[in-house]
């Protein structure tokens, strides 16, 4: 048994026995360490002791990094570190400002007891060094509306996508190429800063006039077309085309109304108009129709108002804000907590030939659709709406589109387009030569950012009224991840998230019996086995010594 146990030690092997798979690394994560060049080093920070959750955490996490080294061998070293072991408190302030610099922010662990209240400081995070650059790993998020359990258990079924993923972005030897288009009303201002600062840390982000540019580069893995409010020219659209065609990615974020909250300033109801962006002929071209409407559900977010009768402050419910929660098994959004929407126009799938369409957000299953010109009125927080009247359900808001698209110009570009073309040496092309993937979502503001006075630029999908994070920093990622990586790790963000929590009443009902059959029998066994064994040995040498017992 000891040699075993040393064996054990060096030699890490597990047999996985969930329905759902969860702890079987995915192809292409198993591809990626086998492929690993240099030796990946990975900080854990969450050292310590800590309550039954946060400890069955720390368990699952030197697991999975276990299952990694033991296809990646040596090429991995793992430490756990708690960064304020046995360090005074003006050395844990130095720690802390140092690790925030790196993306790691200290948490307060609070635990109410009947005696007094205790707040540990812990980090949830993971430092991965790789490549000679190093990148934070946030090992337990912070959703609002879950319980710790499933919070917990969400954390433990996203391990191997975080690592894998950090991995992944460590080992590429330069960052994808973004381009953002401006040049059609897209937003550059204080309201975009989360978005614009949050991609750098993963691509190269460029602006791209389009107005100024004679072709859209290649070079460039995707390009962001946000939310335009000014119409599209002839050649600015052929430019957009032709990107696709030659197999460039576009992340469409579009709003076919000019709907805003600046509107409602001065005035508690607005008119919502067309902004006839031009853009329908091509979007009708690749697979879908982004409706000139606004979505209205009862599942929505919470906004702050005084209300004018007492003074106080109110966070009612306002339908034109929906609160998307994502239903979808696709990578990009399964196991997604919610995301905030803004104004929303519906998405109708088209036939088109070749095309995949997958839904990836949707209105809930009370909703409904106000075509234009739609009134859009603060008096819907004062009123309570019915639920019968929200009879539309489950409108899509988020498309991802994906096979050989056809041009918008098949047949049909003007023979002065054609030698502007060949004069620049760009020959056109009327389909994608391969398979080629483009996200179309009409959830307004969705990849925007509150700000306050105080606090300057917030989060995107942060509520600044409730306190609630949503998710649309990782959407805003994972879609650009989908667009531009191919090593398929985000597959590994699709595992089943099945919580299996003990029946509590069944639990209180029937305590004495399940402490007497796991307490008492297995001692009671114990007992009956060693009293076995004594009577028989006993007997056995009493036969003997009988045997052996000379006669007289």
């Amino acid at each position: 048994m000891i040699c075993i146990n040393i064996l054990a030690s060096y030699l890490h092997t597990g047999i996985d026995l969930t329905q759902e798979k969860r702890f079987t690394l995915t192809p292409a994560t198993k591809n990626l360490l086998r492929n690993m060049n240099e030796v990946a080093v990975v900080e854990v920070y969450l050292k310590g002791k800590f309550p039954a959750g946060l400890q069955r955490l720390q368990e699952a996490i030197r697991e999975r990094l276990n299952s990694f080294k033991d296809i990646a061998g040596s090429k991995i070293i793992v430490k756990f570190i708690d960064p304020f072991e046995g360090k005074n408190e003006s050395e844990q302030k130095v720690i802390a400002h140092d690790l925030a610099g790196k993306g790691i922010h200290v948490l307060e662990l609070q635990n109410q007891s009947d005696e007094e209240y205790t707040a540990k400081p812990f980090f949830p995070y993971a430092l991965v060094h790789y490549n000679g650059r190093e990148t934070p790993v946030m090992l337990l998020e912070d959703p609002p509306g879950k319980s710790q359990e499933e919070k917990i258990n969400s954390a433990e079924a996203m391990l191997e996508y975080k690592f894998a993923n950090a991995f992944n972005q460590l080992s590429r030897p330069t960052k994808a190429n973004i381009a953002y288009i401006t040049g059609n009303g897209e937003d550059l201002g204080i309201n975009s800063f989360d978005m614009l600062a949050s991609i750098p840390r993963y691509y190269r982000l460029d602006t791209l006039d389009l107005a100024r540019t004679l072709t859209i580069s290649i070079a460039y893995d995707a390009i962001i077309i946000a939310q335009p409010a000014i119409p599209f020219t002839g050649p600015e659209k052929l430019k957009i085309d032709q990107y696709i065609m030659h197999g460039g990615h576009v992340l469409w974020i579009m709003s076919m109304l000019n709907a805003n909250m600046d509107s409602l300033k001065n005035s508690p109801q607005l008119i919502a108009m067309e902004n006839g962006l031009g853009l329908d002929d091509m979007l009708f071209k690749y697979g879908v129709r982004v409706n000139n409407d606004l979505v209205e559900d009862l599942q929505c977010m919470q906004l702050g108002r005084i209300n004018p009768a007492t003074g106080q402050r109110e966070y009612p419910d306002w339908i034109y804000f929906p609160k998307l929660n994502p239903t979808s098994q696709h990578p990009i959004v399964k196991n997604m907590d919610f995301i905030r929407g803004g104004f929303t126009n519906s998405i109708d799938t088209i036939k088109s030939e070749g095309i995949r369409k997958t839904i990836l957000l949707q209105s809930s299953r009370y909703s409904r659709n106000a075509m234009a010109p739609a009134r859009v009125s603060l008096s819907t927080m004062i009123y309570p709406q019915k639920s019968e009247m929200f009879n539309k359900p489950y409108l899509p808001v988020a498309v991802l589109l994906e096979g050989k698209f056809h041009s918008r110009y098949q047949n049909l570009l003007a023979p002065e387009y054609l030698r502007l073309l060949d004069s620049l040496k760009i020959p056109f092309k009327p389909i994608c030569d391969s398979d080629n993937s483009m996200i179309v979502t009409s959830v307004g503001d969705i990849f925007k950012n509150d700000y306050t006075e105080k606090d300057g630029p917030l989060q995107m999908g942060y509520n600044k009224w409730t306190g609630e994070f949503f998710a649309n920093r990782s959407f805003l990622l994972n879609c650009l991840e989908y667009l531009t990586d191919h090593s398929g790790i985000l597959e590994s963000r699709s595992k089943d998230v099945k919580l299996r929590l003990i029946d509590n009443g069944r639990a209180k009902e029937e305590k004495t019996k399940w402490q007497f059959i796991n307490v008492v029998i297995p001692i009671a066994m114990v007992l009956v086995f060693a009293s076995c064994y004594f009577f028989f040995r006993k007997r056995k040498y009493e036969v003997k010594q009988n045997e052996t017992k000379p006669t007289s």
